[in-house]
């Protein structure tokens, strides 16, 4: 099992950027897959980006490719999302959470995610 601590979430306009960290506790940090999720009001929890155990594989939903990176420091047992050109849509909680297996469609199910944090607000103003 995996304790999760997100971070770095907060305010901010149309536009700008954040950087979320999630925080792993455990020896076994860097033989999960991580990701992170996020959930709006009224909606589903979805995918957004999901990174490999050595970080060499990422998956990324259509809506923040080529605005959001995720990657990983398994020295420091963390996981960051970079985000840019931020929208008002990406508002939600982001929620990172831990896999023992990934790779392919799974990685992108919350049902193949066994650990997660309490997630961090992000809130993007127009």
């Amino acid at each position: 099992q995996v304790q999760l601590v997100e971070s770095g979430g907060g305010l901010v306009q149309a536009g700008g950027s954040l950087r979320l960290s999630c925080a792993a506790s455990g020896r076994t940090f860097s033989s999960y897959w991580m990701a992170w999720f996020r959930q709006a009001p009224g909606k589903e929890r979805e995918f957004v980006a999901a990174v490999s155990w050595n970080g060499g594989n990422t998956l990324y939903a259509d809506s923040v490719k080529g605005r959001f990176t995720i990657s990983r420091d398994n020295a420091k047992n963390t996981v960051y999302l970079q985000m840019i050109s931020l929208k008002p849509e990406d508002t939600a909680i982001y929620y990172c959470a831990a896999a023992k297996y990934g790779g392919g469609p799974s990685s992108t199910r919350t049902s193949n995610y066994e650990d997660w944090g309490q997630g961090t607000q992000v809130t993007v103003s127009s």
